[in-house]
């Protein structure tokens, strides 16, 4: 077995650690988030503010925004997926006048674009802007209420839609749940 002098050590220690650190600035910069809590990385982000999402937004620190979002874009993205199913769902029912109307088709591109709006105001919420923290809390909020209309209303929907929106509206309800918690709304208060 071959013996190193006693530098080598720590020099490769010391050029592990650069490396890691280039690794990190680079998907840092590339992907506009940090690296979850708990990381050895963690270090290197305390305290430093990312980018803002669009100029002249206001940000928070990475580390205190990015890991409390996990499940708040969990949810918002399986919104998405639900409701992007639904329209598929409708495209390839759409010969059968009784499950498919003009209302139905209104209402899922609607569902449909809120829900990308949803998600891309949750992404940005999760990098630190306050301003898409608040747009996320209007929007799940009026989501929320405008899916319980529709769920509670007799008649103006099939009852196959009417399922997939209550579906939606628990979805919804968590979202609305969690940035309007205590917990995420500490993180964007005014300092």
């Amino acid at each position: 077995m071959r013996r190193h002098p006693f530098f080598v050590a720590p020099v490769r220690a010391l050029s592990q650690s650069w490396a890691d650190n280039t690794m990190t600035n680079v998907m840092s910069a590339r992907c506009g988030t940090a690296l979850p809590t708990g990381s050895p990385r963690d270090e290197h982000f305390r305290g430093k503010q990312l980018r803002s999402a669009l100029p002249g937004e206001n940000t928070v620190t990475v580390q205190t925004t990015a890991p409390a979002f996990r499940r708040v874009l969990a949810l918002v993205g399986t919104y998405l997926g639900v409701s992007v199913l639904t329209l598929g769902a409708i495209v390839l029912l759409r010969d059968n006048p009784s499950m498919v109307t003009d209302a139905v088709w209104v209402r899922a591109t609607i569902v449909v674009a809120s829900a990308l709006l949803t998600l891309s105001f949750a992404r940005r919420a999760a990098r630190g802007s306050k301003k898409a923290f608040l747009r996320l809390r209007i929007v799940s909020g009026v989501m929320l209420v405008a899916i319980a209309v529709i769920v509670a209303l007799p008649g103006a929907f099939p009852v196959w839609l009417r399922l997939e929106q209550a579906v939606c509206g628990l979805l919804l309800l968590g979202v609305a749940v969690l940035v309007n918690g205590r917990e995420l709304r500490s993180r964007f208060a005014a300092r």
